[in-house]
């Protein structure tokens, strides 16, 4: 059975247009992570089951590497490198461990680590933490939006989400509020957001659900009896009265204007406070 080896070495006769993209096979103790670079904090669980990949033998893509004055420092593929350590500390031989040069600037870096499909999928704070060191760097939400390969609305709805307030945030890394219902309810709320969303929290755990949902934390008043209240005011009319605005509505209509009036003040205005 002929090899891509033997492929590549006969490209001539062949014509074949496969190329070679060196990697290299570097020794563990020459590599090293710098601490708080990754945007994904060591995941314990993620590492063991990298420390049992390496015992399987299974096949592991190469660790983006760059050569630095300490050593060779991981830019991608933290786990990978953990996993191989803690395989070593139990007695298994790796002495050594392909990498591949990563090429490329501070914001692609952010970007490749972010998009990596070997890493452990990062959460929104991570993303937005990642976006929030590119914006440290001097990038636009245009310039990083290109480079991690999403819409500028989702650079900014994560900018945001950091502004959010402790409690919110917490919410949000714990899974029991999501990032676009936090920034909207901080949208809404300022700085009673907080207090806004465990209200609502409280209320949805009450109802048996572990998860405030935006149409929970921000009920929205039926677009059906907003129309009615329109055509309901259309033909009043307005008089000014010592100092005073009033509107003279037509007859019939007062007592179904005051319903609509009662169920919205009784649904939308006590969040809002």
């Amino acid at each position: 059975m002929t090899t891509l080896s033997q492929l590549y070495k006969q490209k001539e006769k062949n014509g074949t247009g496969t190329t070679v993209k060196k990697t290299f096979m570097v020794p563990i103790s020459e590599l090293y992570l710098e601490e708080g670079s990754n945007i994904r904090p060591v995941d314990q669980e993620h590492a063991e089951y990298m420390r049992d990949c390496w015992i399987d033998g299974s096949d592991l893509p190469p660790l983006s590497v760059e050569v630095t004055e300490q050593g060779i420092k991981v830019i991608d593929g933290q786990h990978r490198f953990i996993g191989a350590k803690m395989a070593i500390d139990l007695g298994h031989d790796i002495p050594r461990i392909e990498c591949k040069d990563f090429v490329g600037t501070e914001l692609d870096k952010l970007a490749h680590m972010a998009k990596s499909s070997q890493g452990k999928p990062i959460t929104p704070l991570q993303r937005a933490g990642a976006y929030n060191r590119a914006k440290r760097q001097g990038h636009s939400p245009a310039e990083i939006a290109k480079a991690f390969g999403r819409s500028v609305a989702d650079v900014e709805l994560h900018l945001q989400l950091l502004s959010s307030g402790d409690l919110l945030i917490g919410m949000v890394e714990s899974g029991e509020v999501a990032a676009t219902t936090a920034v909207a309810l901080s949208r809404e709320h300022g700085p009673k957001a907080g207090s806004v969303a465990a209200e609502g929290l409280a209320k949805a755990r009450a109802a048996g659900k572990s998860r405030l949902t935006k149409s929970a934390a921000m009920p929205q008043f039926s677009a059906k009896k907003a129309r009615r209240l329109v055509e309901l005011l259309v033909d009043a009319e307005h008089e000014r009265d010592g100092g005073f605005d009033n509107l003279i509505l037509s007859h019939g209509t007062a007592e179904e204007i005051n319903r609509i009036l009662i169920e919205y003040r009784a649904g939308i205005a006590p969040s809002t406070q």
